[in-house]
């Protein structure tokens, strides 16, 4: 299936093998998505996003070439090969990490894939998700711009755990504390309570209530009854948390430290990219709750714009998408309108609808927002 996008503003010019391109060829990108089984809708929905981008620049030389990977390795690297036949160079996509692990046979095209792992890939990929990286630098800003000294950063064990850890030693966070834990929840509790000594800080109160009421303290009682309405008594060694989960998972661990007696009103909660979740706004015992993310004015500008040309919601991975096309561009344009080892090596800053876009040795990393959810509303730190 071959999809062109139409341009009159910008003259794109743009060649896909290392040599100049002139006014009059065509400026030719893949992309690779799946548009049958089971993740179909996200594939469609990264098409009309590409071609919202594309009617946005306007320029007639752009072709956009959409191939159906079927959520599959072995198909996802067919489809490349089938657009490599038409000397394509740069292909948008795939989507998901799964589908990469064949593509270094294509040595000489280059993938920007919308995955937001960046270890282990092949070195052809370019990773263009909101990577872990990213955002652990906009949490270090935030400790510095509020004086956070001693963290907890609380880690899944999950697939996701070895991307945080490698982010952990590239960014220049400041953490007292790390730990790996288990979400289910019949063991989530029980770790909860021992990272946070909330057995010793809850024995602390019991024998500070025996002591008073065996004192000859003459308002002892009133102190007894101010103690009964603590949880625990004892100081504990961490002013913030980082709770790198998502969804149910987050508020369960979110709980799990207001069970024990660790509310966010005694330390900072800090999380990951949630997309705004508005599931959170519900939840105001966790509140305030911070997190990094892509610019949240442009993303709701981006979600009315597309709901109201195709009359149905976007997702967030075909908002990625959406400057993926301009940043091509940029690139090329950077690197004289040819396709070589240079083009995403090169230290270069773009600036997209998500936010900032750093590119330096075939790395993307996104200079991110700042956003609290609080009293049920999102408020933007920077």
């Amino acid at each position: 299936m071959k999809i062109s996008f139409k341009i009159v503003t910008i003259i794109f010019i743009l060649i896909l093998n290392p040599q100049k391109l002139i006014a009059s060829e065509k400026i030719k990108i893949g992309l690779l998505v799946p548009l049958s089984g089971n993740s179909k809708e996200i594939g469609k929905s990264i098409v009309q996003s590409i071609r919202l981008a594309v009617n946005k620049i306007d320029n007639s030389n752009i072709e956009v070439f959409p191939k159906d990977t079927k959520g599959d390795p072995t198909e996802t690297l067919k489809a490349a090969k089938e657009l490599s036949l038409k000397n394509i160079k740069i292909i948008i996509g795939p989507v998901f990490n799964k589908n990469l692990i064949y593509l270094n046979e294509l040595e000489d095209i280059f993938f920007i894939s919308l995955t937001n792992k960046i270890i282990k890939n092949p070195k052809n990929i370019i990773s263009a998700g909101i990577n872990a990286q990213s955002q652990l630098n906009a949490i270090s800003k935030f400790q510095k711009l509020n004086n956070i000294n001693k963290t907890f950063f609380l880690i899944p064990n999950s697939n996701f755990k070895e991307e945080i850890e490698t982010a952990i030693s590239l960014s220049k966070i400041n953490l007292k504390y790390t730990h790996i834990y288990d979400s289910e929840p019949t063991l989530l509790t029980k770790q909860i309570e021992k990272i946070t000594r909330y057995s010793q800080r809850k024995q602390n109160l019991e024998d500070e209530i025996k002591r008073v009421k065996n004192s000859d303290d003459i308002n002892k009682e009133r102190k007894i009854a101010q103690l009964e309405m603590l949880d625990t008594i004892g100081g504990i060694n961490f002013d913030s948390v980082i709770i790198a989960d998502f969804e149910e998972k987050l508020k369960s661990v979110a709980t799990s430290l207001i069970y024990t007696d660790i509310p966010p009103s005694r330390v900072t909660y800090i999380t990951l990219n949630q997309w705004f979740d508005k599931s959170l706004f519900n939840e105001s015992m966790i509140q305030p709750i911070y997190f990094p993310s892509v610019n949240y004015e442009n993303y709701i500008n981006y979600l009315e714009k597309y709901e109201n040309n195709f009359k149905k919601k976007s997702n967030q991975i075909a908002f990625l998408s959406y400057d993926l096309v301009g940043l091509v561009y940029f690139l090329l344009y950077k690197n004289n309108f040819i396709v070589d080892n240079k083009v995403f090596y090169k230290k270069s800053i773009f600036k997209g609808k998500i936010g900032v876009f750093e590119i330096n040795k075939n790395i993307i990393t996104h200079q991110l927002n700042f956003y609290s959810i609080e009293n049920k509303k999102i408020k933007k730190i920077f």
